[in-house]
């Protein structure tokens, strides 16, 4: 992988600049001097300046908000729009919002490259984008104030238009005029929460239109005269290698126009897909299977269990959790297990690539925009800037397309350079599922003492499972003393352990040979499941209910106790559940978020069956409302089928399963109602994309437990029989 900035949060930059005859403003860029630079030197060769990120205001009175984050359907699109258009004071209905391209300027503002990931995306820009809004407000209104012949003091602007008594235009009107204008030389001052208008207000999704009418536009739709199609076959073991192959069969099937190796692998390049399908199935490759052909979950899982019984690396600790357990009366032990899992997008894989001699054209729905422009220049031996991206909506992502060696981009810039012609390449699912990055499979075991009472007075927990950050470039920041810190988020930070005298975590990071990479909600996606899955169990030998057993240890926590008491509130906990149906509960931070989920289940023909899950979530400020609810629902119905359904499993180094018939996601017949409320909250902003994954796993296995006393330590939960 070529290599790409690190991270950093000490670079910011300032600017405006003049564009096509409207208005545009810069906002605060971390990162980005260089590009500025670059930006002001043009400007000076009397060439249009652009701004590091920008918003436009057209003569049609358009506001065009470039969003400098991926829609993958979290929202951002609406969400960031919204602060842009409450400091402008602009004309809602005239928003209009394009992904940005691929450039330092748009670095993220905590990371330092361009990226959408880790529920970040509103709070990392709440500030620099309603300072772009206010920024361009504060120019119309000096604009206003020299056409109408008046004191910036007496005008005000509402609804898209600037008012100074009798006398009123439209920014449409004055945009130009605003563009002349010098940059204020101090930050606007930005609103009061009492008067925003906009942020906190229920708001439909602009993108929404776009996908209902089919004008939305995802990689998988881009298509131009003279593009071709590719698919690669890939190695079925991973780390496998190409000895030799034979390309006359493939080359035979109609439509196929090439056959060419790269390092993934050999691609069929035809004119449509099925012809590259036909012409991969028809081709005879020889393959080398390397050192993980023998690769088996089971045995894997034997080789984690005796890595438990032996000492890993610290992850947190406090006095002495051994020698409290020694001398304790009763203690709970426990083992937890959790699969390999696929991301399994809608979309599959795709990227659209077009090399000419002046540089290279990408199309593709992408997360990580920096990353994969520094590996395409790396491949092609230009420079980052000669390579542009067209971010595309994507069909879905959850990580998947994300990765720090830009897998697919890559292997799509290799295919149209061996191709010598404009290429798309496609994965199918099949191909992904088989042959993509993983959520790591872990085992967890636990050894908790109680006092008198049933409450946790020495806690030992082991972790073994694969590193997601191990050998990224983000290693240096997120591995320390030996211990990924999304290995152990849930449970090295937990609320829990925090007030236990005695405690400590341990984690075990081995390698496997399996490719493995951050999925919805991370770490938490497994952590939630034991940690709130234990607390349960404790619960439950202590003989307490429990919601207020939860209430009890998280008496000092006092956001993961407001979400517990409204779940409990709305769920109506505190009445029976209807014959034939359990109920349970799971609390958890994430992402800076604080979630209490209850779950009500039946056991319909020996399967689980979840028919409501009331969510609790305090998220800080909820810019948008209506995007949170939905992200709820989302995280739920994608975290319900990894709890009820999904598990990858290897044998002989390949893996069992290929596409949505055995690798099942939640069906639509099996969603829940789903009731979301948001916690009024004026604390730190958190995120809303991955939180709600986390706490329905354990939620459903303790309502599980509650109907059934069935305490069910694996995922997919499988009642026995």
């Amino acid at each position: 992988m070529n290599a790409v900035p690190q991270p950093s949060r000490r670079r910011f930059l300032k600017a405006g600049a003049v564009l096509g005859g409207g208005l545009v403003i810069g906002f605060v860029i971390p990162g980005a001097r260089r590009y500025a630079l670059a930006a002001q030197a043009a400007a000076s060769a009397a060439a249009p300046f652009v701004p590091n990120a920008f918003l436009r205001i057209g003569e049609d009175d358009s506001v065009t908000v470039l969003i400098a984050h991926s829609e993958m359907g979290q929202g951002v699109w609406t969400g960031l729009a919204m602060l842009v258009a409450e400091e402008l004071d602009a004309d809602w209905s005239k928003i209009r919002v394009e992904h940005a391209p691929a450039a330092p300027a748009y670095a993220h503002t905590a990371f330092g490259q361009q990226m959408t990931g880790g529920s970040t995306s509103t709070w990392s820009e709440f500030d620099r984008y309603r300072q772009a809004g206010a920024t361009a407000r504060q120019l119309l209104v000096a604009a206003a104030a020299q056409r109408f012949g008046v004191a910036e003091a007496d005008i005000r602007t509402e609804n898209g238009v600037v008012v100074a008594g009798a006398q009123r235009a439209r920014y449409g009107e004055l945009a130009a005029e605003a563009a002349k204008l010098p940059a204020p030389k101090a930050a606007p001052a930005l609103k009061d929460a009492k008067d925003w208008k906009i942020i906190g207000k229920p708001t439909k999704r602009l993108d929404s239109p776009e996908k209902i009418t089919g004008r939305a536009k995802f990689g998988m739709d881009v298509q131009f005269e003279g593009l071709l199609t590719a698919v690669v076959a890939r190695a079925p073991v991973f780390g496998g290698k190409v000895k030799s192959f034979d390309a006359a069969a493939a080359k035979a099937v109609p439509g196929v126009r090439d056959v060419v190796q790269v390092p993934s692998g050999v691609a069929v390049v035809a004119d449509h897909y099925w012809a590259a399908k036909q012409g991969r199935d028809a081709l005879k490759v020889e393959w080398d299977l390397g050192p993980n052909a023998g690769l088996d979950t089971a045995q894997l899982r034997e080789e984690f269990r005796k890595l438990a019984a032996t000492p890993g690396a610290v992850a947190a600790q406090a006095g002495d959790a051994a020698a409290a357990l020694a001398k304790a009366g009763k203690t709970l032990d426990a083992e937890y297990n959790t699969p390999y899992l696929a991301h399994a997008p809608m979309e599959p894989l795709n990227c659209t690539v077009k090399i000419d001699g002046d540089g290279c054209e990408i199309w593709t729905g992408t997360q990580f925009q920096t990353g994969d422009q520094h590996a395409a220049a790396g491949i092609l031996g230009l420079k980052p800037e000669q390579v542009q991206i067209h971010t595309m909506f994507l069909g879905g992502g959850f990580g998947r397309r994300a990765t720090t060696n830009s897998d697919f981009v890559s292997e799509a810039v290799q295919v149209a350079k061996a191709a010598g012609k404009p290429v798309k390449t496609v994965w199918s699912r099949e191909d992904d599922v088989r042959g993509g990055y993983y959520r790591p499979m872990y085992l967890q075991q636990a050894r908790i003492a109680v006092d008198a009472q049933g409450y946790p007075v020495a806690w030992q927990h082991r972790l073994v499972g694969q590193s997601i950050i191990g050998g990224t470039p983000f290693e240096a920041l997120m591995v320390k003393n030996g211990v990924d810190a999304t290995s152990v988020e849930g449970v090295s930070d937990s609320p829990y352990l925090k007030d236990i005298p005695d405690h400590r975590v341990e984690l075990h990071s081995p390698k496997t040979g399996i490719p493995v990479l951050w999925w919805r909600s991370v770490g938490h996606s497994y952590n939630a499941f034991v940690m709130e899955s234990l607390i349960d169990e404790l619960a439950h030998a202590a003989k307490k209910d429990p919601v207020e057993y939860r209430r009890a240890l998280l008496k000092s926590h006092p956001r993961h106790l407001a979400a517990l008491n409204l779940a409990a509130e709305k769920a109506g906990w505190s009445t029976p559940a209807a014959q034939g149906r359990g109920r349970g509960v799971a609390v958890h931070e994430s992402f800076g978020s604080f979630l209490a989920q209850i779950a009500e289940v039946s056991v319909e023909n020996g399967a689980i069956r979840v028919h409501r899950v009331v969510c609790a979530i305090d998220c800080g400020l909820a810019v948008n409302p209506e995007g949170v609810r939905a992200q709820m629902e989302s995280g739920i119905a994608f975290g319900l089928g990894a709890a009820l359904h999904s598990a990858l499993s290897f044998q002989d180094g390949r893996v069992q399963q290929s596409n949505y018939h055995d690798y099942q996601v939640l069906r639509i017949n099996e969603m829940p109602q789903v009731d979301v409320h948001i916690v009024p909250s004026t604390e730190r902003m958190g995120g809303a994309g991955e939180p709600g994954t986390a706490p329905i796993a354990p939620a459903v296995a303790n309502a599980v437990f509650a109907l059934t006393g069935q305490r069910l330590r694996e995922l997919p939960l499988r009642l026995k029989a």
